[in-house]
């Protein structure tokens, strides 16, 4: 595994999603790290990220999945087409669909750790499968369709070779 995350490869004018864009001050700053296998995330849930006393609002953890996801299926679409990320044309992916299932109450204050990895991996979409462990207990599942961003603002963004 790098130090360096899937996210901080995205092009400047991609990178403001409230998830994982480096250019977006509000966001989340989420990072996915790529071990060749599978996509590692860690992030430490703030009081505010409140559900009620103590524990995980569930719509972050959807986001958390959401966002690490998209970044699994790039950093594994990579690897796949044997090539560094960051390298032309781009590679990025937008969710198609979101699925989350709760398995028991997320705790505030702890780490979360997010493990993930490819289902599925074509040239245009990806499954990825999601889990949440807090305190080494998993917490949260999904399972996660992504496309593959082909054209961005009318400029098209390259085949795969």
């Amino acid at each position: 595994m790098t130090d360096k995350a899937i996210q901080d490869y995205y092009p400047e004018d991609v990178a403001i999603c409230y998830g994982c864009g480096r250019n977006n001050p509000h966001g989340l700053h989420l990072k996915t790290h790529w071990n060749g296998k599978q996509g590692v995330m860690r992030f430490t849930p703030r009081s505010y990220h409140t559900a009620f006393p103590g524990v995980v609002y569930g719509g972050l953890i959807a986001s958390l999945i959401d966002c690490h996801s998209t970044g699994t299926a790039a950093a594994a679409a990579y690897h796949a087409e044997g090539r560094e990320p960051g390298t032309q044309p781009e590679i990025t992916f937008v969710t198609a669909n979101l699925n989350v299932s709760y398995l028991k109450p997320t705790p505030i204050g702890t780490e979360l750790v997010l493990r993930s990895q490819p289902k599925e991996l074509t040239e245009k979409k990806a499954i990825i499968a999601c889990s949440v462990y807090a305190n080494g207990e998993e917490c949260a599942q999904g399972e996660v369709v992504v496309v593959r961003v082909r054209e961005r603002r009318g400029v098209h963004l390259g085949e795969n070779k």
